[in-house]
């Protein structure tokens, strides 16, 4: 039997972590951001945020529920119809699922561009280079030639071919006012947020609540799924969703305590 009490979320390599460990996909999110800051891709204010993320994700059991597995199959929809989708990704989102959004971007042709609040020339190219070693042949942020309206800080900075003229943009573990402000740019937003109450997937067009390491896999398949599906059969999935339904759903599993 293993002695799971033994073991350390400060492992030399994720390898080490047994996968039948009841809590293993907490140890993997804290083990990979941990890793991040180390190689200088996550701000420390990065923990953090994953703590609280963490505790939302103990609570619907830390598992994807049906209204999020839903929510996943209408934002790859929402992408394969999409003329310039594009992924954003922060230092936590490139410390935990690098390799899964350069995947997710090649099955829905989107383009990845960074996009950090604690922004330096240094942790763009660390993370567009960290990006690179999972396969990403182009990543986006680094000419930051456009803004977002009514944004004052470091996350307004876009690259004009990028967000700022995308039509569809994943916005996972999202900053609030962010995502306030490319609403009101009249984009269609995917959010991926473990908290159902924050700002980000209540503006959001398509509302993800669930760990970003399950959520964008889960997505990516959907994606290749719906590969050869039609205009119509890839509306009538969008049109279907009720995000509200699936807000209040997972708002639900949370308060309930029933895992």
């Amino acid at each position: 039997m293993t002695d799971y009490e033994t073991v350390s979320a400060d492992v030399d390599d994720e390898e080490e972590i047994p996968e039948d460990h009841p809590r293993y996909q907490d140890l993997l999110t804290r083990h990979r951001i941990e890793r991040g800051v180390e190689k200088g891709i996550t701000h420390l204010q990065g923990m953090h945020a994953e703590g609280r993320g963490s505790a939302f994700d103990y609570l619907l059991g830390e598992e994807t529920i049906p209204s999020a597995d839903e929510a996943e199959r209408v934002a790859a929809a929402h992408l394969l119809l999409a003329e310039r989708p594009v992924l954003s990704i922060n230092g936590n989102v490139a410390a935990l699922v690098p390799g899964e959004m350069v995947e997710l971007a090649d099955a829905v042709d989107a383009d990845l561009e960074v996009n950090l609040f604690n922004r330096t020339p240094e942790r763009i190219e660390a993370i567009a280079d960290h990006l690179r070693e999972y396969g990403a042949e182009e990543v986006k942020g680094l000419e930051a030639d456009a803004r977002i309206p009514n944004l004052d800080h470091q996350r307004a900075k876009v690259d004009a071919d990028g967000i700022y003229a995308a039509d569809v943009v994943v916005v996972p573990l999202e900053d609030g006012d962010r995502a306030e402000a490319l609403e009101e740019m009249g984009k269609i937003e995917i959010v991926i947020d473990l908290n159902p109450l924050s700002r980000s997937p209540r503006v959001a067009e398509v509302p993800i609540v669930d760990n970003i390491i399950r959520a964008v896999p889960n997505v990516t398949a959907h994606a290749r799924e719906l590969a050869d599906a039609d205009e119509a059969e890839l509306r009538a999935i969008v049109d279907s969703f009720d995000r509200e339904n699936a807000l209040r759903t997972a708002e639900e599993r949370i308060r309930s305590g029933e895992l």
